[in-house]
């Protein structure tokens, strides 16, 4: 009879070949309202001054946070297994880096 009640609370989750490619991205653009979160997924490439939304999650207020625990508690454990993930703020902090291929920014 236990092992029935477990199985009733099981969730299946599938993943298509095609989602399991994912998406690479290297930009998030995060905005809200009272009732959801929107996160923004980009790819934003030198040279190319246009860059397009690659995937748009649509989140409740609690569900954004449980996002975010899950990934501070997720960053965590990667940084107490590899170490300190090195974040380069740069000038604008909402920008990727973009010194692709070994090149430079100049700096204003």
């Amino acid at each position: 009879m236990e092992d029935k009640k477990v199985n009733q609370n099981q969730l299946n989750i599938e993943l298509s070949e095609e989602v399991a490619q994912g998406i690479y991205s290297n930009l998030a653009i995060i905005t809200h309202s009272t009732s959801e979160f929107v996160v923004d997924f980009v790819r934003v490439m030198p040279g190319i001054p246009k860059a397009g939304v690659k995937s748009r999650i649509i989140l409740t207020p609690e569900h954004a946070k449980r996002l975010l625990m899950a990934l501070q508690d997720n960053v965590k454990k990667f940084e107490q297994q590899n170490g300190t993930i090195p974040v380069n703020m740069g000038n604008d902090f909402h920008l990727p880096p973009m010194a692709f291929g070994g090149g430079s920014i100049p700096q204003a």
